[in-house]
């Protein structure tokens, strides 16, 4: 067995796109940086869920849209043709392939080590590689565990045994089942839900609380659980799986008992009930911290419990965000940081291009790709009450929008805003509707820029588009807040 000692400014444990972003940022600041990865580079979101999980929906959203369209509706009542389908996903998982993605990695001069890392010390990351050999690594500046998560296991007697579907099987597979459980009510279960029934599964939906998508206003998740309802899905809410067994062998179906005594009967049964920490085996145990662990940071995601600042954790595996678009932003933070502070500089130096010095997670931006989309960013109503945070309610119907009448026959879709009335400002947005994704940008800026309502007025929506509601919003909290003629 091969052993080699490499020093570096900065290790990278994790090849996904919040990794290559850390990475990108101190090469650029100037630090030498070497990438760790035991998978492929591009990670969980190129391969198994955002890239191939928002192919197979594609094509469901622009079907559902068109059938709303008159002179166009009747064109897409066939099925949908599976095998373009599946053949689109794959070409943009790029067939399980990582060729770009290293390519990319040389072209900004970063180091990629393909293997297991684990931390042996403060420092220091031992990877055991493809070849056999081992690398023991020295981060000269800082370690970076971009490592994020996976698949939270819920404690089903016989799950083990039955060679369950997780994101990864259900964003990759090569065949439809004709029935598929799904275990879970949130973004994961729900879009894929979505995807299956499509493409010709019979989905039994199996949530345990009293509606779908929990953390977003309830209006979304009713409109969602209508549409797939529509669309055949068994939507079971209040129920829980007790048990689950395979029989007649690896290929045999799937017996799932529930609580309430009933049986669902499915060819493949999908988890989808929450994420955990992809920090079980690597090494934390080292520098005393507990493995399997989320990890706390601080705004530039510096691991708290570590007393000289060296570690970092970017992404999912310190739970702030589990979005890639916001393990991204918050990798641009720390590799600007890490670079500013390896030369004992403020971190706020734009040189690094960090502009401000905190990842900020009170205006994450989400989009569930359903039928309807769901956009959302900043608090829900249940988030602000629970915190004691006051804020006014403003609805408004979509489908009184001229776009919304330009966009489909039928159309349906709700809009909330949530105003601090101290301050004046945008706090939380909610979209649910048809087409409704691409208004969460305007809506992630007014909340983020702390946008005085006044200030609003004179950003004018286009006529007749879906962001006219931005006007229709602002109508209807002047209106519920004007003051009674005498």
């Amino acid at each position: 067995m091969e052993e080699t000692s490499r020093a570096y400014d900065v290790i990278v444990i994790g090849a996904g796109p919040v990794g290559e972003n850390v990475a990108d940022r101190t090469r650029a600041a100037g630090l030498s940086t070497v990438i760790v990865e035991r998978e492929l580079l591009g990670g969980e979101c190129s391969f198994w869920a955002c890239e191939p999980s928002k192919a197979l929906l594609r094509p469901v959203v622009a079907r559902a849209d068109a059938r709303g369209v008159p002179g166009l509706n009747r064109a897409v009542d066939g099925p949908l043709d599976v095998a373009a389908v599946l053949a689109h996903r794959d070409e943009m998982a790029a067939h399980w392939t990582d060729d770009d993605q290293v390519d990319w990695l040389d072209s900004v001069s970063v180091d990629l080590i393909r293997g297991h890392g684990r931390l042996t010390g403060p420092r220091q990351v031992s990877v055991h590689t493809r070849d056999g050999g081992i690398v023991h690594l020295t981060a000269r500046h800082a370690v970076a565990l971009c490592t994020g998560s996976g698949t939270a296991w819920p404690g089903i007697p016989g799950l083990d045994t039955v060679r369950p579907w997780t994101n990864r099987e259900a964003t990759s597979a090569d065949r439809v089942p004709d029935r598929l459980a799904v275990v879970g009510g949130g973004v994961v279960a729900v879009e894929l839900a979505t995807a299956w029934q499509a493409l010709g599964s019979q989905v039994t939906l199996l949530v345990r609380g009293d509606g779908l998508l929990a953390r977003m206003e309830p209006f979304a998740g009713e409109l969602v659980a209508d549409e797939l309802r529509a669309a055949g899905v068994d939507i079971r809410l209040k129920t829980s799986v007790t048990s689950v067994t395979r029989e007649d062998g690896p290929d045999g179906e799937v017996r799932i008992t529930l609580a309430d005594g009933a049986e669902v009967s499915a060819d493949e049964i999908l988890v989808a009930t929450g994420r955990a920490p992809r920090t079980i085996d690597i090494g934390l145990e080292t520098i005393g911290l507990t493995p399997g662990d989320w990890l706390a940071v601080d705004d530039t995601c510096r691991v708290t419990a570590i007393a000289d600042g060296w570690l970092y954790a970017v992404g999912d595996a310190n739970h702030r965000a589990l979005l890639t678009h916001q393990g991204k932003y918050q990798a641009r933070i720390a590799g600007a940081a890490i670079g500013a502070r390896a030369k004992d500089e403020p971190v706020d130096d734009t040189r690094y291009g960090a502009h401000v010095a905190t990842a900020d997670h009170t205006a994450v931006p989400q989009v569930v790709f359903s039928t309807p989309e769901v956009a959302s960013v900043g608090l829900t109503t249940h988030e602000a009450r629970r915190t004691g945070r006051r804020v006014d309610v403003v609805d408004y119907d979509l489908a009184r929008l001229a776009g919304a009448h330009q966009y489909a026959h039928g159309y349906r879709g709700r809009a909330r805003m949530l105003v601090d009335p101290d301050r004046g400002t945008v706090v939380g947005v909610t979209f649910a509707g048809p087409g409704v994704a691409e208004l969460v940008h305007s809506a992630t800026i007014a909340v983020t820029g702390e946008v005085p309502i006044e200030r609003l007025w004179h950003a004018v929506p286009a006529f007749p588009t879906l962001g006219e509601v931005w006007l229709r919003l602002l109508e209807t909290y002047r209106d519920a807040t004007r003051p009674a003629r005498p």
